[in-house]
């Protein structure tokens, strides 16, 4: 399977945002419960174009991320794969590929992780340490 990653055109939008609801639609109606209205509302304000890439596997899109740079540190703030094609190496992929970009940068990689999400043990297995925590997310560093 050839991974690449792309940038994003606003095309893509609505994939962006069924991939984000496929994904984390029962994170959220476990924790706070399901209202449309307001997540579209959160997705629209959190969904930035110009930070954003699509994940491709042989041409096809079976993900996004999105992440940002600062003058300290590199921020994952989204990254879903399909929830079809999880578990197949296309995470694991991506995952190192950011790393191996920040790290190109001479720069740590951060990430926040929902408590219940299982996708921290990938983030554990790439040797990530949580920084500090709240009540629903894990905040996690690689230098």
């Amino acid at each position: 399977m050839r991974i690449a990653l792309v940038p994003a055109a606003s095309a893509n939008y609505e994939f962006a945002r069924e991939t984000y609801y496929a994904t984390m639609r029962w994170i959220i109606e476990r924790l706070f419960g399901w209202n449309q209205a307001e997540q579209d509302a959160s997705f629209a304000s959190q969904f930035r174009l110009e930070d954003a890439r699509l994940i491709m596997a042989d041409g096809e899109r079976v993900g996004w991320i999105q992440a940002q740079q600062s003058e300290s540190a590199v921020t994952l703030h989204q990254f879903y794969v399909v929830p079809a094609l999880q578990r197949r190496g296309i995470g694991t992929h991506i995952l190192e590929m950011v790393i191996q970009e920040a790290r190109g940068r001479g720069k740590p990689l951060e990430v926040a992780v929902v408590k219940i999400n299982p996708a921290k043990s990938l983030y554990d297995r790439h040797g990530f340490r949580v920084t500090h925590e709240d009540d629903y997310k894990y905040y996690m560093s690689l230098d």
